[in-house]
């Protein structure tokens, strides 16, 4: 039952542990999409990262992750996304959180500054190519959110691992 406390080990309560995570749509005023390739994992991301454990909020890792993967510094977002991960081999799962913090002039953009060692390379690409080229269960999400060619759809999106829930419908 979802309102009972969690059995007791050795008389103290365990609470559940959900990672949580926060990304950012982030698009030049071609609409063209910011899209990163990190060093420790295959294929192509959006800006984000795991929030941290002593109380920061999503829409603060957003900024932060933002700021060390690229240096740009986002001030304003709208919350588009909210995505449950299940856990499965390997993988907590968690919480994902895909802020849209608009589009950024040049003189922003060519100040992108990588993480060393963390992301390798930046691309500034249409929707429809950033599609092809993200890992799955960010696609999921971005496509989502924006159409393929680029204009962003209406409301906070709810998924479950990538996809709609025909019970939740967008806000």
């Amino acid at each position: 039952m979802a309102d009972e406390a969690p059995p007791p080990i050795d008389g103290e309560y365990v609470l559940p542990t959900v990672p949580a995570s926060a990304g950012a749509l982030i698009s030049d005023r071609r609409g063209r999409l910011l899209i990163l390739r990190p060093s420790y994992k295959s294929g192509w991301t959006i800006p984000g990262g795991v929030m941290e454990s002593d109380g920061e909020t999503p829409w603060q890792a957003c900024r932060r992750e933002v700021y060390e993967e690229c240096g740009l510094d986002v001030t304003d977002a709208r919350l588009v996304c909210v995505d449950f991960r299940p856990p499965r081999a390997g993988s907590p799962g968690g919480i994902r959180f895909l802020f849209d913090c608009g589009s950024l002039g040049d003189a922003a953009l060519d100040g992108i500054t990588l993480q060393p060692g963390e992301i390798v390379e930046h691309r500034l690409v249409p929707v429809a190519e950033a599609l092809e080229l993200l890992r799955d269960p960010i696609r999921r999400r971005v496509s989502a959110v924006r159409r393929r060619d680029g204009r962003p759809r209406r409301g906070l999106v709810y998924l479950e691992n990538g996809r709609s829930v025909s019970a939740v419908r967008p806000s």
